[in-house]
């Protein structure tokens, strides 16, 4: 007859306390890039006129889930083994209007001193199989607890309106489907991954055209925007201003 261990109360209370504190640093990473891509944002939009980001989505892995990739993946069932081995816990999910908004926010983050880029993947210039596009990043920041600093890993995704509209589209019939996805609905689906990049390249020549003729006007007039107003410049400040970088 099998001995089963007991486990006591004061156990229990310290798995728990451990737990909610691990999870709590990676709500923390989370709040802590927020706040970092609200200011990108910000400033870009004073500087350029212009927002590049549509919206923004966060999301944080339950713990059931978090164990249950573990399972999968074969790995030690330990909160050692899930900061060292799940990379996806904490994620931002970046969409944008324009093909070119994507490589300038992912730039702007990878440029933040506090941040080290632990991986790039770019499924833009080389699309999965499927037809999916994305840049995916893995950032790691660091987190002021109480007791301690703790690095961080956050996934960052960066893509269109368009591919973020398609990619949610899929994920919907995989699950539908439970990813038996019949093949006429996978040839549908890459048909409208094609079109959706088509879109994409062609709103972003149209992007291109309008931000040139915008910089050109500028030029002749010597005005500047800041926050959507226009503001005419003597000649010799812009010199000034400009030779002063």
């Amino acid at each position: 007859m099998s001995q089963q261990t007991s486990v006591s109360v004061e156990q229990i209370k310290a798995v728990k306390q451990e737990l909610t504190r691990f999870m709590m640093m990676y709500k923390f990473a989370l709040d802590e890039m927020n706040t970092k891509i609200n200011i990108l944002q910000e400033e870009f939009q004073y500087i350029h006129s212009y927002n590049p980001i549509e919206h923004t989505k966060s999301r944080l892995k339950s713990p059931e889930s978090i164990f249950k990739k573990l399972r999968r993946k074969g790995l030690p069932l330990s909160l050692v083994s899930v900061k060292d081995q799940i990379q996806d816990i904490a994620g931002i999910r970046i969409s944008c209007s324009f093909i070119s908004d994507i490589y300038i926010i992912s730039e702007m983050l990878q440029k933040q001193k506090d941040i080290t880029v632990i991986e790039c993947k770019d499924y833009i210039k080389k699309a999965k199989p499927n037809g999916y596009q994305s840049l995916h990043l893995i950032l790691e920041v660091p987190v002021f607890m109480s007791d301690r600093e703790e690095s961080v890993k956050v996934e960052v995704q960066i893509r269109t309106v368009a591919m973020d509209f398609w990619a949610s589209l899929e994920h919907k019939i995989y699950y539908k489907y439970e990813k038996a996805v019949p093949a006429h609905l996978l040839k549908e689906l890459k048909e409208a991954a094609d079109a959706a990049a088509e879109l994409d390249q062609k709103m972003e020549r149209i992007h291109q055209e309008v931000e040139s003729a915008k910089s050109k006007e500028e030029a002749d007039q010597q005005v500047i925007y800041i926050d959507n107003k226009t503001l005419e410049l003597p000649h010799k400040l812009i010199q000034a201003i400009a030779d002063a970088k």
